[in-house]
This record gives C-alpha cells, structure tokens and sequence, in this order.
C-alpha cells in the first residue's frame, strides 16, 4: 500500500424506522444506503392496516461515515415523516438493572452478559433493598442502594434519573422491581425501561399471581415482558412465554415453574431491544425477530 492512502473500513450497521405507509419507502432507503455504498444484509418490514404505519429494520454494511449515512438517512426520513434511529450493529447497549430481594431474573441477565450472548453493557444493579448487593459484587458491577417509602418516593426517583443521565444508560430493566414507577418517571423513561410481569398478562395483576393462578385452576402459567407506561402493567408487551401445568401444582411449584419462565421472556426481550428489533405501535409492538 503506497504512503498516503486513505483505508475506509467497512462497519455493520442497524437502522430502524417507521412511519407513515406509503408507497416507495423501501425503493428510498435501500437506494440512500446504496449511494454510500451500503450493502444490506438483513432486511425486515411491515405495514400495519389498522393504524396506517410502516415499520423497517435493516442491516447493512458501509464503509461511510456515520455522518454521512445519518445525513442520507435523513434526507429521506424528511422526505417520508419517518422516526428512525441508526446504531453499530452488535454495540452493546448501557443497561441499569432495578431488583427488590429476587435474584433470579437480574442473575440471569447478568450471566447471559457475561456469557456475552446478550448485547448489553449492565453499568449498575439498583435495588431498594441492599439484599443482592453481594450478587452484584460477584459479577463486578456497582450496586446502588436507593431505599424507596411513601415519603422518599419522589427523592428516590429523582435519583434514579440523575443515575441514568450520570452513566449514560439507554436501557432500565425492572428485574422484578417491586415498586410502580411514577407516572413522571414512567414518562422519562418511555420506552426505554422494561418491565418482567410474574404472570401472563393480562390475567392476574397485583401481588401472589401464582396463587391466584392455582386459585383459578390454570392450565398456563406465564410471564410478560413489557414496557413501563404509567397504566400498570399495560404498557406494550415485547414478549410472553408460558408453561404447561395442571391441578398436581401447588403454588409453590408453580412459582418455581413461573420463575423459569419469567428469565426466558425478560432475557429475550431485552436481547430484542438492544438488537433494534423493537418499534413502538401505538399500544403495541413490532418485533422484527
């Protein structure tokens, strides 16, 4: 190679979108990436008919520049009325993780990202009880204690906000969180916060769903991943698993069954989000999977 020569190196890149449906999007966007030439590698699409939208999410290749791409990209998001977002494809995302005293659903999360098949940076464990402090120290992350009563409640939250501005964070889970979030601080977080619900949504809210399962004599119990809106539990649901059960199950078993269940369905629908597969719909979700 002659002295001089500039070397671009090609990046994997995601992009995602939606917006109004209309005829020529995709011709649009596959040809502003192609005039930065964009190699598209995975491509995924969906008008809904029921509220006139059009949802995208592409991978491609480049060796352009970010602002280039983001400034093409542009141009036609203009052009279309499109909310769209670019990302490095695979960049790990900045994660907090909120917990009580269950360990199960953050320990899961937290060796899958240690085990590097979740595409998340966990940046801090938040708990409004010290009890997994030790959980977290074991996989070397900070762990803040932000005690949370009737009277601190606005002060907790205000620091949970200053936390996530202070390390950056894109992304909060609520790891069997057992506090509502305000209806400010659920707006903050619009999202971009993910909540597990211990029971399939939406049979079944509140405290004890699994024994209000076995009260009801269930035959599926499951869980809800789903994002934090200030209606409880109602926000939109990213993803539900459920399990197989019958009258043999005591509540006790049926809770261990449900905890499997609830890693499962937190696990991949945070994996979702840090991938970009999940655009809001009103209500509801597209998962591009």
């Amino acid at each position: 190679m002659r002295l001089g020569t500039l070397v671009r190196m090609t990046s994997s890149w995601v992009l995602s979108l939606s917006c109004p449906d209309q005829p020529g999007i995709v011709h649009a966007v596959s040809g502003a990436l192609a005039e930065h030439d964009g190699n598209i590698t995975e491509s995924q699409q969906f008008g809904d008919p029921d509220t006139g939208l059009f949802f995208m999410r592409v991978e491609f290749a480049s060796a352009a520049p970010q602002g280039e791409l983001e400034t093409a990209i542009g141009r036609v998001g203009d052009r279309f009325g499109m909310t769209w977002r670019l990302d490095v494809a695979g960049r790990r995302m900045r994660t907090i993780v909120m917990v009580s005293k269950s360990a199960h659903c953050v320990n899961d999360l937290l060796f899958r990202e240690r085990a590097k098949t979740l595409p998340v940076d966990i940046v801090a464990v938040v708990g409004n009880h010290p009890t997994l402090q030790d959980l977290a120290a074991f996989y070397g992350k900070p762990f803040h204690h932000i005690p949370v009563t009737a009277d601190s409640k606005p002060d907790a939250e205000a620091a949970l906000l200053s936390l996530v501005e202070e390390l950056d964070a894109e992304l909060v889970v609520l790891a069997r969180y057992m506090q509502i979030l305000s209806p400010d601080l659920s707006e903050a977080l619009r999202g971009r916060a993910i909540n597990i619900h211990h029971s399939f949504l939406p049979s079944f809210k509140g405290a004890r769903p699994y024994f209000q399962a076995h009260d009801r004599g269930v035959k599926l119990i499951g869980a809800t991943a789903h994002y934090v809106t200030s209606d409880l539990d109602e926000g939109p649901i990213i993803e539900q698993d459920v399990e197989r059960v019958d009258h043999t199950y005591t509540p006790e078993s049926l809770t261990a069954i449900g905890a499997d269940v609830e890693r499962r369905a937190l696990a991949r629908a945070v994996r979702w989000h840090a991938e970009h597969r999940v655009l809001l719909d009103g209500h509801r979700t597209i998962v591009f999977k």
